[in-house]
């Protein structure tokens, strides 16, 4: 968007004084605009728009033309919800620029957060890059003598432009999700304080069983080259904001086409330098079948199918491998009541005032054996 106040062409003093009558509200911090002055618009943004003042003095004027320091100046006047930010610009006419410094830029639009640090609007961020840097570079003066701490920098994908103009300041790449990239900056001496970014993945697999002793088991499309034929239990990864027992009642309905129920987390897996030097969480899930009829997922699983429990366990790569080994006796030992395993409880903590689930284990004194499966 851009708003054009007026044209772009040379005035005369009587035009000059006219001017700073009718905006004499807009440029406040002016208190002497030369005679011949034009005036641009430079550009705008969500917070404002910067006007570049431009003059030149013919030869035979006199030098004392020049802006004076009162000239010099900028202000931050709502119009129309926005943020109007006003410079001035000038060239003396021999092509030299006199030393000018705007003496007022408006602050990022932003909201403090309850450590002390301050948060960007991403919706309110200026549209142009260098307008963007003059204000970034006010706005962290100003939150440093405001006794800020951390400030949170999220700039959309379509607004990528800007991530260099931040990194220049200072900032640091914090995390980036499809649509956006954050940065951070921390402002007081010392270690940085704010929380890195996300360390751990999270995976789930589903242990389902039929009434007829048979594991719902599947045969993957991509796999290493030692686990050719090797038949497993449905695994994924959780989405975003998703529980650990839908996301294994989904994986496995999306892979084998079978609707199950979650009885109990068994176990959980804690690795690490998994991927990209995350760390990695695989909690392994006790599922009861609610259907029988296998319907293949085609883009990510070869074959599925039901395999005898005790065929399941005698397979090499099973036995050979320790940790297998002991995830399946785990999970037979719950088959014959002889293990209890982690339910989930939906509670709300005041805290936060948040609903979160909240996996234990409750025996019964006059019941040890688990029968709810």
């Amino acid at each position: 968007m851009e708003m054009r106040l007026f044209e772009s062409k040379a005035m005369s003093a009587s035009e000059t004084v006219q001017l700073g009558r009718m905006y004499s509200n807009r440029f406040a911090g002016f208190r002497h605009i030369p005679a011949g002055a034009k005036f641009s618009p430079q550009f705008c943004s969500c917070r404002g728009i910067l006007l570049k003042a431009s003059y030149s003095s013919h030869p035979s004027s006199s030098k004392n033309n020049f802006p004076s320091s009162n000239a010099i100046g900028s202000v931050g006047d709502k119009l129309a919800g926005e943020t109007c930010l006003f410079q001035i610009i000038g060239t003396n006419g021999t092509g030299t620029r006199p030393n000018l410094f705007p003496r007022e830029i408006t602050v990022l639009d932003a909201f403090d957060d309850e450590y002390g640090g301050v948060i960007v609007d991403p919706e309110r961020l200026p549209a142009n890059p260098n307008a963007f840097g003059y204000i970034l570079h006010s706005s962290l003066s100003h939150w440093s003598m405001e006794g800020k701490k951390g400030i949170w920098l999220k700039l959309p994908v379509e607004r990528a432009e800007l991530v260099p103009v931040a990194i220049k300041e200072g900032f640091e790449y914090h995390h980036a999700e499809r649509g956006y990239v954050m940065l951070t900056y921390w402002i007081p001496e010392g270690p940085c304080m704010l929380p890195a970014n996300a360390s751990h993945q999270v995976g789930v697999g589903g242990f389902v069983i039929n009434e007829n002793n048979e594991v719902l088991v599947v045969q993957e499309k991509h796999y290493a080259p030692a686990c050719a034929g090797f038949w497993k239990i449905p695994t994924g990864f959780i989405l975003e904001s998703e529980e650990i027992f839908t996301g294994a009642v989904r994986e496995v309905k999306e892979e084998t086409g079978i609707d199950t129920e979650f009885v109990e987390v068994i176990a959980f897996r804690h690795a690490h330098n998994v991927a990209f030097e995350k760390s990695d969480l695989f909690f392994i899930c006790m599922l009861r079948p609610l259907s029988t009829e296998i319907t293949v997922d085609d883009l990510e699983i070869e074959a599925a199918k039901w395999m005898p429990l005790d065929e399941f366990v005698e397979q090499p790569l099973i036995q050979e491998d320790s940790m297998f080994r002991k995830i399946i006796s785990i999970c037979i030992a719950r088959l014959g009541k002889r293990y209890c395993g982690l339910s989930s409880h939906q509670v709300v903590s005041k805290f936060d005032g948040r609903l979160s689930s909240l996996y234990y284990n409750v025996v019964d004194a006059q019941d040890f054996n688990c029968s709810s499966c």
